[in-house]
């Protein structure tokens, strides 16, 4: 499990629904480091053997963090910081850009 290294100090905070659950998340954190440290274990699922996965770089070069970000497969959650209202969930298979 992913743990934060340091308190926020400026105490702010954002909530975000992840899998339809909200989270209250520190401001400035990317979304794979704020759902993975909310205990989330994957991001997404392989579209062969249906196998979890979960962030390996966490810098934009692996794609193991796609996941579903405001509607939109395919987007790279370690890319991308939390804000408000922001809905997040966990991909499931081969997602086309097409959203089908």
């Amino acid at each position: 499990m992913l743990k934060r290294l340091h308190e926020n100090k400026n105490k702010e905070t954002v909530i975000i629904v992840f899998d339809g659950q909200p989270l209250e998340v520190p401001t400035g954190e990317t979304v794979i480091a704020a759902v993975m440290a909310a205990g989330a274990g994957y991001t997404r699922t392989t579209s062969v053997s249906g196998t979890h996965r979960a962030p390996y770089c966490q810098m934009g070069v692996c794609f193991e963090c796609l996941m579903e970000i405001d509607g939109i497969p395919n987007r790279q959650a370690c890319m991308l910081q939390v804000k408000e209202g922001m809905v997040v969930n966990r991909q499931h298979g081969a997602r086309g850009l097409d959203n089908e």
